[in-house]
Order: structure tokens, then sequence, then C-alpha cells
């Protein structure tokens, strides 16, 4: 078996190189290339922005005629990834970066100059020149100390502000501007009285009386505990009037008094005091009262002991008022 890798090519004893035919190419033949876009580009077709970075498959070719110290340049081909249109760049070994040629226009970029050109750092010319580098100390110092006399400055002022005490600005002014002053605040106080008895006046007109502090009911707080049982003592005291009422209308009803007697009996119990009272055999006579004489019931005690042996009906006070009327009507017939 052969080896795969081998140095040492086989050449015939009758081989000739010269008898190679030599294929011949165009000098502008493009080449496929994978890339990244080298700058951020928009696209003048449909304004859409290709960022740097982004990957392409380009067409390479060599641009004819045009060379920078014996080095050649390059130009590429690409499309636009929204609208597909065409977008060539080529290479600057001038400036060691790529130009946009057609269908594209470059971003702005600060670090570049107006024409493009990359704009060289300051650091390093004045590196390069001593004095350049002196020069630029000297007026960096100097700005520093015009910035700390600003400081002092204000520092100053603030101080001076700070020891100025307002009764010393008062006194500067005039008699006159004092006097303004005050009218100016006795006009706004005024005013504000004003304002303060409008509000404490109604729809009508009439002032809203104010209740004093060093009154009774501003010393003594309204307790609902004390109310409740105020009212709870009222109650019970109207009940016992009551029932107090009740007891004396059922006492004169028994007795035969009250609003349930007839003015008949009260009649005849008048008209036997007036005539007692002019009789001058009966006793008491002087001081208008009637004296009534107990009966004495001549009924034995064996009768009454029978008597107290039946039972009695049970009677009320109706049945007693309704009886005493009978013997009122009775005795007036």
């Amino acid at each position: 078996m052969s080896e795969r890798k081998v140095l040492n090519k086989y050449f015939p004893p009758n081989f000739d190189p010269a008898k190679i035919p030599k294929q011949t190419k165009p000098k502008d033949l493009q080449h496929k290339v994978r890339l990244m876009a080298p700058f951020s580009m928009r696209c003048e077709s449909c304004g859409e922005y290709i960022y740097k970075g982004k990957k392409f498959n380009a067409r390479k070719e060599t641009v004819v005629g045009e060379k920078y110290l014996s080095i050649q340049v390059f130009r590429f081909y690409i499309r636009c990834p929204r609208c597909s249109a065409e977008i060539t760049f080529k290479t600057d070994p001038q400036n060691s970066d790529y130009v946009a040629e057609n269908g594209v226009s470059r971003n702005f970029e600060p670090w570049r100059g107006d024409d493009g050109t990359v704009v060289a750092d300051e650091d390093d010319e004045e590196q390069e020149d001593a004095m350049a580098s002196l020069e630029s100390r000297t007026l960096d110092s100097k700005r520093e100390m015009e910035i700390m006399d600003a400081l002092d400055e204000i520092r100053t002022r603030n101080a001076r502000s700070e020891r100025v005490s307002v009764d010393d600005v008062l006194d500067q002014y005039s008699n006159e501007v004092k006097e303004q002053v005050q009218q100016r605040l006795t006009a706004e106080e005024e005013r504000d009285n004003e304002e303060a008895a409008a509000a404490f006046k109604s729809a009508d007109g009439a002032t809203v009386r104010k209740i004093d502090p060093a009154s009774s009911l501003a010393e003594q707080p309204v307790d609902a505990i004390s109310l409740v049982r105020q009212q709870q003592q009222q109650r019970l005291e109207k009940n016992n009037r009551m029932a107090a009422g009740d007891q004396e209308a059922t006492a004169a009803v028994i007795n035969g008094g009250g609003a349930f007697a007839k003015p008949s009996a009260f009649k005849r119990k008048n008209d036997q005091s007036s005539s007692s009272s002019s009789s001058p055999s009966s006793p008491g006579n002087k001081f208008g009262i009637v004296v009534k004489k107990k009966k004495v019931d001549s009924t034995p005690i064996a009768a009454k002991k029978q008597n107290h042996t039946q039972a009695k009906p049970q009677t009320n006070a109706l049945s007693m008022l309704a009886s005493y009327d009978d013997d009122d009507d009775s005795d007036s017939d």
C-alpha cells in the first residue's frame, strides 16, 4: 500500500514542462470571497443601515492602474440585505482604511476629519515636539490659576453675605422706607381681619357667634354615660308617680269617693253639714265638723257567729260602687 502523503512525485523521463499549455486569465477576474463590512454605512437606495462587522458573500477584483507604493488596490462588490442594490468599496493603503465607491454613504465617525482622513492625535504630536508640550502645560496651569481665583472670590462673597444681619440691612433704609413698610404691613393685617370676619358671617350677613371656651359647656364636656343614667332616673320617677296616682284612684273608688261619686251624694253631705252647724245641740258646731255616731248593733252574738259561718259572695270595688249608687237613688226617691 502506497503512502498517503507523498513528498516526491514521479516524473517520467520524457516529461517536458514547456509542452504544457498555459491558461490566459483576464486581469480583472473576480473571485468569490466571504468578508465583513469594514465600516458602518447606509444604502442610498432604501436607507437601510449596514453596521460594521456584518457578513456578506462578496466578489473581489483587482483595480487596474491603481497602486500605492507598489501595493495593489482591491475592489469588493456586495448587495444590500433589504433592497439587493449593488454596493462597492475598495481598499485605501495610504490611510490603512477602506473607501466607499457606489450605492452607499459612510456614517459619521468622530475620529475622522471632514475629508475622510483620520485625524492625528495631539498627544502624539506633543510628544514629538517638546516646545509644544511645554506650551500646553503652561496654558493648563494658567487656566487652573484663573479657576482658583474665581473660587476664592465666590467664597469671599458668601462669607460677607453671612456676616450681614437683617437688622443692619433694615437700618440702612431711610425713615420713609420704614413708614412705607409699616403701612404695607398694617394694610395686610387689616385685610386679613376683614377676610376672617367675612368667613364667620352667615348667608344673611349675621355674625356667627363663637363658643366661649371659658363657659360651663366648654369646661364640662358631655358624658354619654351620665346622660343615659339621667334619662333612666327620670323614667323611674315618672313610673313611680304614675303608680302612686293609680293607687290613689283605686283607694278613692273603694271608699266610695273620688271621681265616681255622684253629685247628689256630695250635695246631701254638704246639706247635712250645714244643718248640723246651725243646730246648737250638735257638738263641734263652732268648728263646722259633722260628727257621726256609731250605731249600736243589737243582734245577738250567736246570730253573728251563724252569719259568719255562712258563705259570702266575693265583692270587688265595682260591685260595691253599684250597690252604693242604688242606695243613693232610693234615698233620693
